[in-house]
């Protein structure tokens, strides 16, 4: 009689220490909390660089931060700092996409990508992550993953990418803002109706408030091999596709003046 109720004494503290543990791994190790205090990017990402969240979902990992569409399972924006001595050519093992272990719903399954005939295109490239094992595997968190064509993500979205590098090499700091339009009825892949942009757009910060210089792009879903160039815009238009705010905490004439126009005299091609 004694040994059963030792027995499921024992049973009982096995029991307790394993919700303990799970509690543990889940809120410690995986945590799920949608929301961060601002500047949280590994304390890289200054406030004025963040732009508002449609969503109010905001996630922050070590080396980037992001606003989560539910319903288009994917990053409205996805921001980060990139710096002349980050980009290193060291030799990483590429990881597998995996889900955002930070985003309570949970990011889309790399499966829908799976046979669909489209790329899971980085907005936080992984080239501009090897300088840290880290760094490199966060990007293949599918919260950074948006729908891209093939060709379009390996031709004109990847000579952006390297144009960007160019920049931070010549410039020694910069802040990157990009994602793809998010809007409704666009078409999907996937289970989980992963939702497919027609457009892509991406903006690049240097300086700090008083003297900012920005330059910004906006790219139909489609491969092309018309010039960089042709695709500048001012961040006023972006923000009326997207629906996003940024640069909000900036002066509003200082807001006004970075956003109104496009500024090609700042970035050398």
């Amino acid at each position: 009689m004694r040994s059963a109720k030792k027995d499921r004494l024992i049973y009982l503290v096995l029991l307790i220490t394993a919700i303990i543990l799970f509690w543990g791994i889940e809120n410690i190790f995986w945590p799920t909390n949608s929301k961060a205090e601002v500047g949280e990017v590994g304390s890289t990402i200054p406030s004025y660089i963040l732009p508002t969240s449609t969503t109010n979902t905001q996630i922050f990992h070590t080396y980037y931060g992001l606003s989560y569409n539910e319903n288009e399972e994917q990053a409205e924006w996805v921001v980060y700092g990139l710096k002349r001595s980050q980009l290193t050519s060291d030799d990483r093992k590429r990881p597998y996409f995996i889900e955002d272990p930070k985003i309570a719903t949970h990011s889309a399954d790399w499966r829908n990508y799976k046979n669909s005939g489209y790329d899971r295109g980085h907005l936080c490239p992984a080239g501009d992550r090897r300088f840290s094992e880290l760094a490199y595997n966060e990007t293949f968190y599918t919260s950074n993953i948006s729908t891209m064509k093939r060709d379009f993500n390996a031709g004109v979205w990847n000579r952006l990418e390297m144009r960007v590098r160019q920049w931070a090499k010549k410039y020694d700091s910069l802040y990157v803002i990009t994602g793809g339009v998010l809007k409704k009825g666009l078409p999907s892949i996937g289970y989980e109706s992963v939702g497919v942009p027609d457009t892509f757009y991406k903006i690049i910060v240097r300086g700090t408030p008083g003297d900012l210089d920005t330059i910004a792009f906006l790219i139909p879903h489609q491969e092309t091999d018309r010039s960089l160039s042709e695709f500048e815009v001012p961040i006023d238009l972006i923000e009326e596709k997207t629906g996003i705010d940024f640069f909000y905490s900036l002066a509003d004439e200082e807001e006004v003046l970075i956003e109104s126009g496009i500024n090609q005299s700042g970035w050398r091609y």
